[in-house]
C-alpha cells in the first residue's frame, strides 16, 4: 500500500493543502488540536472531491444502463461467436462503437477519487510516523497527532501493535473498537448501495449475465472492504466511510426521480407521478419528468407493462400526454389497452364488434324475420341484416305476365335454367345463419 500510496506522490501536496485550509475553518470552532477538526475537515475533503465527480456520475449511470440494455445483443454475440474469442472481441467492440457505449464509463467515479484516496493515505501515513508531507509542518504535525475520534487517533490502524499505539497516546482497546465499527459501517453501506441498485433500478424483464455479475459484485466488494479496511488508518476509514454514504444518498436520489425503465423503481415513480398529474389535472411538471413521459410517449407499442399502466391512468382520469412531455385535460382521452392504438395521444374510440349470439337467438331472430314482426324488423334495419330473404324476387315473379300455353320457352330461362344456375325449384327457405 504505501507503495502504491508513493505513486501518487505528486498530488499530496494539494491534497494536503485543502485538508490545512479546512482544518483551519474547523479549529476556529472546535479547536485546532480536537479529532472534530480534522475529522471534518477529511470529511470536507470527501464531500469537495465528490462535487467534482458528479458528471463522471452521471456518465456512470448512462454507460451501467447502457450496458443494461446491450446484454441480450451481447449474449446473441456470445453464442454465435462462442468458439471462435478474437471474432467476439470484435463483434462487441462493434457493438460498443455502434451505440456508443464505454464499459469503462461505469468505473469512472472511482478511478477518477483513487489518486486522492491513496494521496490522503500517504498523508496520514506520513503524520503516524512523524514526518512532515506536502505543506504538513511540523506544528500541524504535531496537532494531527494528538487528534483523536472517540480515543482512537487519526494514524492509528487496527492491527498496529501496543508499543506503535503507545507513541500515539492510545490504548489498543479503544483503537481496536473505533475501527472495527467503522469497518463494519463501511463494509454494510457498501453492501446496501448495491443491493439497492440490485432490488429496485434494474430491469427484471431481462435475465442477462449482468445481473449475476452484479448480484456477486454486492457480496464481494463490502468482503474486499472489511479485508483492506483492517490496514487502513482511522482518518482513511473516516475517507471511505463517507464517500460511501455519500454514493448511498446520491444513487438513492437518483433512482427515485430517475429510475432503469421496467424496474421496480419505475413502477413506484410512475404512481407517485400519475397521482400528482391527476390530482392537479395535469398541471406543471419539472423537466426531468417531462424527458420521462416524453420518452414513454414515444415508444408506442414498445412501452413495457409500468409505462402502460401509467398511460391507462392517465386516460381513465380525462388526461392525455403529447410527444412533448406535458400532460393536459383532454375530454376524448380514452383508456389505451393493450392492443389497441398506443400513440400516446388520445384518439376517436374504435368500431366495436357485435356481440355473437347463441343457436335459439338465432333460430328466434330468424323465425322472427320471416313472420315479419316489426321488432325484428327495426333490428333488421339497424343492422342493415336480415336472416331472410328478400320478398323482392318473388313479387317480381308474381307480376310477370302468363305465357300462352303453346309457346315454346327460350334457352336460358324456366326451372331448368335455374336448376343449372345452381337455385332449387319452387320458394326457397331462408338459409340457417351458421351455414351463411
Amino acid at each position: 500500500m504505501d507503495t502504491i500510496a508513493s505513486l501518487f506522490s505528486f498530488i499530496t501536496t494539494p491534497v494536503s493543502w485543502i485538508i490545512v485550509q479546512f482544518h483551519s475553518v474547523y479549529g476556529k470552532i472546535f479547536g485546532p488540536d480536537t479529532g472534530w477538526a480534522w475529522g471534518l475537515a477529511i470529511v470536507s475533503l470527501v464531500i469537495l472531491i465528490r462535487i467534482c465527480l458528479i458528471p463522471l456520475f452521471v456518465k456512470q449511470i448512462k454507460a451501467t444502463r447502457g450496458m443494461q440494455t446491450l446484454q441480450p445483443e451481447m449474449k446473441k454475440i456470445q453464442e454465435r461467436y462462442k468458439n471462435d474469442k478474437q471474432r467476439q472481441s470484435e463483434e462487441m467492440m462493434k457493438l460498443y462503437k455502434e451505440t456508443g457505449t464505454n464499459p469503462l464509463s461505469s468505473c469512472l467515479p472511482i478511478l477518477a477519487q483513487s489518486p486522492f484516496f491513496f494521496a490522503l493515505y500517504h498523508v496520514l501515513n506520513s503524520i503516524a510516523s512523524n514526518k512532515q508531507v506536502g505543506v504538513i509542518d511540523q506544528q500541524l504535525l504535531d496537532s494531527a497527532r494528538e487528534a483523536h475520534i472517540f480515543g482512537a487517533p487519526l494514524a492509528a490502524k487496527f492491527m498496529d501493535s501496543a508499543e506503535k499505539l503507545a507513541t500515539l497516546d492510545a490504548s489498543v482497546t479503544s483503537v481496536k473498537i473505533v475501527t472495527a465499527v467503522m469497518i463494519i459501517l463501511m463494509s454494510a453501506s457498501q453492501f446496501f448501495t448495491q443491493r439497492q441498485l440490485m432490488t429496485k433500478n434494474v430491469d427484471m424483464t431481462v435475465k442477462t449475465p449482468f445481473m449475476q455479475q452484479q448480484k456477486m459484485l454486492m457480496y464481494v466488494f463490502p468482503v474486499i472492504f472489511a479485508v483492506f479496511g483492517i490496514n487502513f488508518p482511522v482518518g482513511v476509514l473516516v475517507y471511505w466511510l463517507t464517500t460511501n454514504v455519500w454514493t448511498m444518498g446520491q444513487q438513492m436520489y437518483v433512482i427515485r426521480q430517475n429510475p432503469t425503465p421496467g424496474s421496480k423503481a419505475q413502477a413506484a415513480f410512475l404512481e407517485r407521478l400519475q397521482a400528482k398529474l391527476v390530482k392537479h389535472d395535469g398541471g406543471k411538471t419539472r423537466r426531468g419528468e417531462r424527458n420521462i413521459i416524453k420518452a414513454i410517449v414515444a415508444k408506442g407499442r414498445d412501452r413495457n407493462d409500468h409505462e402502460r399502466k401509467f398511460i391507462n391512468g392517465l386516460s381513465k382520469a380525462g388526461l392525455a400526454a403529447n410527444t412533448e412531455g406535458i400532460v393536459a385535460k383532454s375530454d376524448s382521452a380514452v383508456a389505451v389497452l393493450d392492443g389497441e392504438d398506443e400513440s400516446g395521444t388520445a384518439g376517436p374510440a374504435r368500431r366495436q364488434q357485435p356481440k355473437r349470439q347463441s343457436k335459439s337467438q338465432r333460430q328466434s331472430g330468424g323465425a322472427g324475420g320471416a313472420s315479419g314482426s316489426p321488432q325484428q324488423g327495426s333490428k333488421a334495419g339497424a343492422g342493415k341484416t336480415s336472416l331472410s330473404k328478400s320478398d323482392a324476387p318473388q313479387d317480381a315473379k308474381s307480376k310477370t305476365p302468363a305465357k300462352p300455353a303453346g309457346a315454346k320457352q327460350q334457352p336460358g330461362t324456366g326451372a331448368r335454367s335455374k336448376a343449372k344456375s345452381g337455385q332449387r325449384k319452387g320458394q326457397q327457405r331462408p338459409k340457417h345463419p351458421s351455414k351463411k
